[in-house]
C-alpha cells in the first residue's frame, strides 16, 4: 500500500484543521479500496452464487484487519454502524444477557454520551442501577473508587480508554482485571484510542471494546465491536443473524473494508512510531503558546498520560468561543456547548473540578495524519494574535 499521501484534498484550501478528536478525514487510499465495492462488486455476501465470493471475502479480510489493529480473533469483531451503536450494543447487551433481575452498571462522570445516556435510558427502562463514579484533577478514574462500587449483582463495567476532549489515558488494564475478579464483564470505549496508542485486548483484559471508524482516517457510519468469546450478549438488532447473531441486517461491506483498510495503514503507522512525530508536534504547539501567553496558559488533564494528538487548554481572560471566532486561521473546539445562546462548561471538564471560567477558556486541540509543522507554527501565531485582540477587546 502506497504511503501518506502529503495533501489531503479535503484539507488543502481551508484553514488549519486541528479537530482530528471530532472526526478525521477519509484517507484516500480507504476511499480507493472501498470503491470497488460500491461500484462493482454488490453482491449480498451471505448468498451463495458467484456475485457473493468477492464481497464475502472482502468482509472476511476486513474483519481480520480489525481484529490484527486490536489483537483480537476475526471471529471476536461484529461490525456496527457507529461508535453509539456498538456501545449500546455492549452495555445494554450485557445487561439484558445477563439474566439478572436488578442489574448493576458502573461507569464514570467523562464517559461520552454514547454510554452515559445508555446507562440511564437502562436505568429508565430496564430497571438496571447504575453508578457513575467521580474521577480526579486529572479527569482518571481511581481503581480504588471501583472497588468500592461493586455489589453482588454488577454484572458491567465500561470505562473508555481515552477521553475525547482531555486525552486522557485510563488504567484500563487495573481497572478490566478488578471487574473480573467479582465476576463483572468490562466493556472499554476505545473509539479515541485506537490508532493513536497501541492497544492489545488481550493485554488489557477487555471483554468489550469498540473501535470507530471516522476517528481513523474511515468514513462515518463504520465502526465494530469487539466481543470476547463466551460473551454472551443481547442483540441490538433482531433478524438474519448477521454478525454472529448480533446485529442483522445486510452487511455494508463497502464500509467494512473502508474499516479493514484504515485499521491495516493505522497498524503500520503505528508500528512506524507516527504517534510520536504527532506527539513532538503537539508539544511543540503547547510550547509556544505558553512561552507568548506567559502565566496565562493552563494545560486541563494529565501531562504525560494521554493521546500524543491531544492539547486541552485555558486561557486565563478569554473564552474558549470567543476565541475561536476570532481565530479564523484554525478551526479547533472549546471546552464548553452552546443552547439557546448561552455557553455552559464541559461536563468532563466539570467533572474534573474546573471552575466554570476555566472551563469556558478550553480549547480542545487535536492533531492527525496531516498535520505538519508550518501547520503548528501558523496555529500557535493565529491563536496567540486572537487572544491579545480579544483580551483588549473583553478588558
Amino acid at each position: 500500500m502506497a504511503g501518506t499521501p502529503d495533501v489531503h484534498p479535503g484539507l488543502a484550501d481551508g484553514p488549519v484543521y486541528l479537530d482530528y478528536n471530532a472526526t478525521t478525514p477519509v484517507d484516500p487510499r480507504v476511499a480507493e479500496a472501498m470503491l470497488p465495492y460500491l461500484a462493482d462488486f454488490f453482491g449480498n455476501p451471505s448468498s451463495s452464487h458467484p456475485f457473493s465470493q468477492e464481497p464475502r471475502r472482502a468482509l472476511a479480510e476486513a474483519r481480520a484487519q480489525v481484529a490484527d489493529l486490536i489483537g483480537a480473533r476475526p471471529g471476536e469483531v461484529a461490525f456496527t454502524g457507529s461508535g453509539s451503536e456498538a456501545d449500546l450494543l455492549a452495555l445494554r447487551g450485557a445487561v439484558l444477557g445477563s439474566g439478572r433481575r436488578h442489574p448493576h452498571v458502573i461507569t464514570q462522570a467523562t464517559e461520552h454520551p454514547a454510554v452515559l445516556e445508555t446507562c440511564r435510558a437502562l436505568e429508565r427502562l430496564h430497571g438496571a442501577r447504575v453508578t457513575v463514579l467521580p474521577v480526579d484533577g486529572e479527569g482518571l478514574l481511581s481503581p480504588a473508587a471501583l472497588v468500592g462500587a461493586f455489589t453482588e449483582d454488577t454484572v458491567l463495567v465500561s470505562v473508555m480508554a481515552a477521553n475525547n476532549e482531555t486525552g486522557a489515558l485510563q488504567p484500563i488494564a487495573e481497572l478490566a482485571a478488578l471487574a473480573h475478579e467479582r465476576g463483572s464483564l468490562f466493556h472499554c470505549d476505545a473509539a479515541q484510542a485506537v490508532g493513536k496508542v497501541s492497544i492489545n485486548v488481550r493485554e488489557l483484559g477487555v471483554d468489550l471494546l469498540t473501535t470507530v471508524g471516522h476517528k481513523m482516517y474511515a468514513p462515518k457510519g463504520a465502526a465494530a465491536l469487539f466481543v470476547r468469546d463466551g460473551v454472551r450478549l443481547e442483540p441490538v438488532v433482531y433478524g438474519g443473524g448477521q454478525e454472529r447473531g448480533l446485529r442483522a441486517g445486510t452487511e455494508n461491506v463497502a464500509l467494512a473494508v473502508a474499516l479493514g483498510t484504515a485499521a491495516q495503514i493505522a497498524a503500520a503507522e503505528l508500528a512506524s512510531g507516527a504517534p510520536a512525530r504527532i506527539a513532538a508536534l503537539r508539544d511543540d504547539l503547547h510550547q509556544r503558546l505558553t512561552a507568548a501567553l506567559p502565566g496565562r496558559m493552563h494545560l486541563n488533564g494529565p501531562d504525560a498520560h494521554r493521546l500524543p494528538n491531544t492539547l486541552n487548554v485555558s486561557v486565563d481572560g478569554v473564552l474558549g468561543h470567543e476565541l475561536l471566532a476570532a481565530c479564523h486561521q484554525i478551526a479547533a473546539s472549546t471546552g464548553s456547548a452552546c443552547h439557546s445562546g448561552t455557553h455552559t462548561p464541559s461536563p468532563v471538564l466539570t467533572a474534573m473540578g474546573l471552575a466554570p471560567a476555566r472551563a469556558l477558556g478550553a480549547l480542545r486541540l487535536s492533531l492527525g495524519r496531516w498535520t505538519r509543522h508550518e501547520d503548528i507554527e501558523t496555529a500557535a501565531s493565529a491563536l496567540v494574535a486572537a487572544a491579545h485582540e480579544v483580551t483588549e477587546l473583553t478588558g
